[in-house]
């Protein structure tokens, strides 16, 4: 087990790379902790797989390091890192058993037979497999074999690390919450750094402690799940977690004062002059927003209210900007006029894409 540090890391696939545009992935600087549950999270192509082989010693890094605890891993082979990878599409033996499957990453590095069955017993009973360890893998279901798959990833206890790109894309959805449940149960149980790629934000939230988000080959945001909800540092990570994501607005904002069109919100924190030739916009989640009757908050127009189960979201219009926003129980809109209240605490300020923090005066937005 090991702590990961990248140390400016940068990874280009054309030769002679001169500008930032020129960079699959631009320059990161992070750490993971020894035994921590990370989640590596983006759209397709953002970077996040490539970072992965570079940790995994697939694709050696156009420039900067990557070591494992303090010894400097970079230009060491796969095998030398004593990492386990666990790929998209299952990696398993059809011929073997799945005790046999299990049993072959202990049995190449020589371990004892005896101490080999044990924990081939141990992973077997972590991830529900011991009724079939003597049937052959190639008689078993789609997310059986990714089971083995995870298995013999898990089963060598000296790794540094287990690596994860996107594990479950050919898994039932109906199975894939036992699985991440199963997956958060065994890092809990082994003690295990896990780095774990998708583009799935149920995915990464749900089994990460900390979730880094990626966005066209750079790190927008690292952090826990509730900190990347309650105070994305960048649009992207507002728009891309949350189901829908933030509001995001383009507005004008004096000092404690932001103006979306003709509305004018009052703001808890103050802000400093920005120029004209910045990207300004305002952020909210529709969690935050409640739609309320005409006269009782901003006035915005009601296009639509859509019924999502667990809540109802009202696409509504503020000054002819469309926004989503949550219908809190017992409220009914005749027409399509109505009000929004917005929580103070959660409306957010963007400059070209980054939160600005502002200064606290007290006040109170509508």
């Amino acid at each position: 087990m090991a702590r990961i540090t990248l140390d400016h890391l940068a990874h280009a696939y054309k030769a002679n790379p001169r500008t930032a545009e020129d960079y699959a992935l631009k320059e990161i600087n992070h750490v993971w902790s020894q035994g921590g549950a990370y989640a590596l999270l983006g759209p397709s192509g953002c970077g996040k797989t490539t970072l992965l082989n570079i940790i995994s010693g697939l694709v050696r890094p156009t420039r900067g390091r990557v070591l494992f605890d303090d010894l400097d891993v970079t230009d060491l082979s796969t095998e030398s890192r004593n990492i386990a990878q666990v790929f998209q599409f299952p990696v398993v033996y059809d011929t073997m058993t799945v005790r046999e499957n299990l049993a072959f990453p202990l049995k190449n590095r020589n371990v004892p037979r005896d101490r080999t069955a044990r924990r081939v017993e141990e992973i077997a009973s972590l991830l529900d497999l011991t009724r079939v360890l003597d049937r052959k893998a190639s008689n078993l279901t789609a997310d059986m074999k990714q089971k083995i798959s995870l298995g013999r990833g898990l089963v060598r206890p000296d790794v540094a690390a287990i690596l994860f790109d996107e594990p479950l894309t050919v898994i039932d959805p109906h199975l894939k919450w036992q699985l991440r449940s199963t997956l958060k149960e065994i890092h809990r149980a082994l003690d295990i750094t896990m780095i774990y790629v998708t583009h799935d934000q149920t995915e990464a939230l749900t089994f990460a402690d900390k979730v880094v988000v990626m966005h066209d080959g750079a790190v927008v945001q690292t952090g826990t799940p509730e900190e990347l909800f309650e105070r994305p540092t960048h649009t992207f990570v507002g728009h891309f977690i949350g189901s829908p994501g933030m509001n995001i607005l383009p507005c004008r904002v004096e000092g404690a004062t932001a103006f979306v069109g003709n509305t004018m919100i009052s703001l808890r924190r103050a802000y400093r002059t920005l120029s004209d030739g910045e990207r300004i916009e305002l952020g909210i989640r529709p969690e935050f927003v409640r739609l309320q009757p005409k006269g009782a908050g901003l006035p915005v127009q009601v296009r639509r209210i859509d019924d999502i189960g667990r809540a109802r979201i009202a696409r509504v219009e503020m000054s002819g900007r469309p926004l989503a926003a949550s219908v809190p129980d017992g409220i009914s809109i005749d027409g399509n006029e109505a009000s929004l209240v917005l929580d103070p605490n959660h409306v957010h300020i963007y400059a070209n894409g980054h939160l600005v923090a502002g200064e606290a005066t007290g006040g109170i937005a509508a």
